[in-house]
C-alpha cells in the first residue's frame, strides 16, 4: 500500500474476539455490487465443506454443507475449536495422526486425551490449504463439549453460516461507509493469547497456544508501547482502555514484565476513554479491550448452552462498536484529538474456528534464526482472515482494500508514521495501511452514518454461569502471575462471579508487590 500516513495523529484500535471474516462480513458485497471483494457469494461451485463419513449425513446431495446465511446471533454454539491443532484440521481437513479425532487438547493429566504431533498438519502440507475441514473439526469440538454426544446435521451445519449485513448493522454499515480490508490476517493460526501478544509485540515469544500460562510471566518481548516510551523526544503517548468489570486488562497480563511499571499511568477504564475522546485528550495510540467476563461484549461465540437466556455477545459487541464510534464521531476538540485526525480500527484477535474460505499466506518469522516454537510451529504462515474495518474522515465511502495485511500492519504503521524502530522481522516485513486515505478532503461528520445496534430482548446475566474457555485461561494466567503455583486454581472456582472475586483479590496482592 501507499505511504501516506499524514491523515491521522491518533489511532484507536478496538480488538474484538473470535470471528472470521466470512462469518461477520462475507455477505457485505455480492457480485452485483461492482466491487472486487473476496466474500462468500459468486463462487462456482458454491463454497462448501465435506461431511465426514462417520457423521449424520447431509440431506443435500454430495455429502457437503454449503455456506449459508445465519440469523441466530449465538451461533456457532458450542464454541468451535480455536487452538493450533483444531485450526490445522479446519484448514487442512484431516486429523494427523488419525487418533487425534476425539482428543480434547493439550496438557491433560490423562495422556490418552492429549493431542499428538504433528498436531493435525499433513505429512506434506500443501502450499495452499484447501480450507475444507471446518465441518469435520466442529463435529469433533461439539462432541467433546457435549461429553460424547455427536451433533445432528442441523447442529453442525451452523459452522458454515455467515451473518448477513442486516444481522450486524453497525460493523456492516461502517464497513460500507468507510473501508473494509478483505485480506487482513491474524498473526498465528491459533487462539487468543498468542494473537493478542503478536498484535502489540510482533511476537508471542515462541508460544502457540494459551498455555502454559507461566510463559507469560516471563514474556519480556518489547512491545509497541515500549517503543513509544523509548522515543519520548517525539512527544508520543499511548494508553490501554478496558472495562472496569474485568478488574485487570488482558494486555497487561500478557506483557506484564514490560508493562507493569505503567499500571497507574497508561491503563484506564472505559469511562476515562470516553472522557479522553470528548476532551480531545486521546493518546497517539489507544488500544481498547472489550469486556471479557461479566455479560461479555466481545463477540466471542458462547462456550455452552446456558439455563438462563443471556444477551448475545455478538449483539453486545455491536453496541460496544457503536459506542466507541459515536464517541469519535462527535469529538470536535479544537486542539488534540478530534474526529478529523483520529483513525478508528475495528478488528478481531483470531477467527475462533468460524468458517473462512481464504487460505492464510506465508509469513516472515519474528526471528528467522530462532528454533521452532511451541508444538514445532515455525511462524512461517499467518492465521486466518479476521474482520477489519477502518473509519476516518479521509477514507472514501465503500472503500475495499484487497492488499494482504496482517495484525502487525498496525505496528508497521505506527513505526513508519513516527519513525520508530521495528520490533521484529515480522512487523518489519509487514505492509502499513497508508493506502487507506484516498479522500481529497476530509469528510464532514454529517456524512458519517449513525447505525443503530439491534435491540437485545434476552434478559439475564452470566454472573452465576460456569466459566468459558477464555475466562478460565485468564484466571489461570492471573494465578500464574500472582502465585506461580502448579496446582489448578479453577478447582475452587465454579462461576463467573467467583472468578471475578478471585481476580480482584489476586490483583490486589499483585499491586502491593509493584
Amino acid at each position: 500500500m501507499g505511504e501516506d500516513l499524514s491523515k491521522f495523529e491518533h489511532l484507536v484500535v478496538l480488538m474484538m474476539e473470535n470471528r472470521s471474516f466470512d462469518n461477520v462480513l462475507g455477505y457485505l458485497y455480492g457480485p452485483g455490487d461492482g466491487k472486487r471483494f473476496e466474500g462468500v457469494e459468486g463462487h462456482d461451485p458454491p463454497l462448501s465443506n465435506p461431511v465426514p463419513p462417520y457423521a449424520e449425513p447431509s440431506p443435500e446431495s454430495g455429502g457437503r454443507v454449503t455456506v449459508g446465511k445465519g440469523y441466530v446471533m449465538d451461533h456457532p454454539c458450542p464454541d468451535p475449536g480455536e487452538d493450533y491443532p483444531h485450526v490445522n484440521t479446519q484448514i487442512y481437513g484431516e486429523f494427523n495422526p488419525p487418533g487425534n479425532r476425539g482428543r480434547s487438547g493439550l496438557g491433560n493429566k490423562d495422556p490418552d486425551k492429549n493431542l499428538q504431533p504433528p498436531w493435525n498438519v499433513p505429512q506434506t502440507p500443501p502450499a495452499s490449504p484447501p480450507m475444507n475441514g471446518f465441518v469435520r473439526d466442529y463435529i469433533d469440538a461439539y462432541t467433546l463439549a457435549r461429553n460424547g454426544r455427536e451433533p445432528t446435521y442441523d447442529q453442525y451445519r451452523v459452522i458454515m453460516d455467515c451473518f448477513p449485513p442486516d444481522t450486524m448493522p453497525v460493523i456492516s454499515t461502517l464497513a460500507r461507509s468507510f473501508a473494509v480490508c478483505d485480506h487482513w490476517f491474524c498473526s498465528v493460526p491459533s487462539e487468543t493469547f498468542p494473537n493478542r501478544a503478536f498484535f502489540n509485540a510482533a511476537t508471542s515469544g515462541g508460544q502457540v497456544v494459551n498455555s502454559p500460562f507461566s510463559h507469560w510471566l516471563e514474556n519480556d518481548a518489547e512491545t509497541i508501547f515500549n517503543r513509544i516510551e523509548e522515543c519520548r523526544e517525539k512527544d508520543l503517548s499511548w494508553g490501554v482502555y478496558f472495562d472496569a468489570e474485568d478488574i485487570v486488562p488482558l494486555t497487561l497480563l500478557l506483557h506484564f514484565p514490560k508493562l507493569k511499571h505503567f499500571v497507574d499511568t497508561n491503563f484506564h477504564h472505559m469511562d476515562t476513554f470516553y472522557r479522553h475522546v470528548a476532551e480531545g485528550k486521546l493518546p497517539n495510540y489507544a488500544f481498547v479491550e472489550p469486556r471479557l467476563f461479566l455479560n461479555e461484549n466481545s463477540g466471542h461465540p458462547p462456550y455452552r448452552e446456558l439455563d438462563v437466556l443471556l444477551p448475545s455477545s455478538v449483539t453486545a459487541g455491536e453496541k460496544l462498536i457503536s459506542e466507541v464510534y459515536r464517541a469519535i464521531r462527535s469529538s470536535d476538540a479544537a486542539t488534540g484529538s478530534n474526529y478529523q485526525n483520529t483513525l478508528f480500527c475495528i478488528t478481531f484477535d483470531e477467527h475462533g474456528g468460524c468458517f473462512d474460505h481464504v487460505p492464510p499466506p506465508a509469513a516472515v518469522p519474528p526471528e528467522p534464526s530462532a528454533p521452532a516454537g511451541q508444538l514445532g510451529f515455525e511462524y512461517d504462515r499467518l492465521g486466518l482472515r479476521v474482520p477489519t474495518v477502518f473509519v476516518s474522515a479521509w477514507i472514501e465511502e465503500a472503500t475495499v482494500v484487497n492488499t494482504p495485511l496482517q495484525h502487525c500492519s498496525i505496528i508497521k504503521t505506527i513505526c513508519d508514521k513516527w519513525g520508530l524502530p521495528a520490533l521484529t522481522d515480522r512487523d518489519r516485513s509487514a505492509l502499513n495501511i497508508g493506502g487507506l486515505f484516498t479522500a481529497a478532503e476530509p469528510r464532514d461528520r454529517t456524512t458519517w452514518p449513525l447505525p443503530t445496534p439491534r435491540e437485545e430482548t434476552a434478559e439475564g446475566t452470566n454472573r452465576h454461569s460456569p466459566l468459558n474457555r477464555l475466562q478460565s485461561s485468564i484466571v489461570r494466567l492471573v494465578w500464574s502471575l500472582v502465585e506461580e503455583a502448579s496446582h489448578d486454581v479453577l478447582a475452587g472456582i465454579e462461576t463467573v462471579d467467583h472468578a471475578l472475586r478471585f481476580v480482584e483479590e489476586s490483583w490486589e496482592q499483585l499491586r502491593r508487590r509493584l
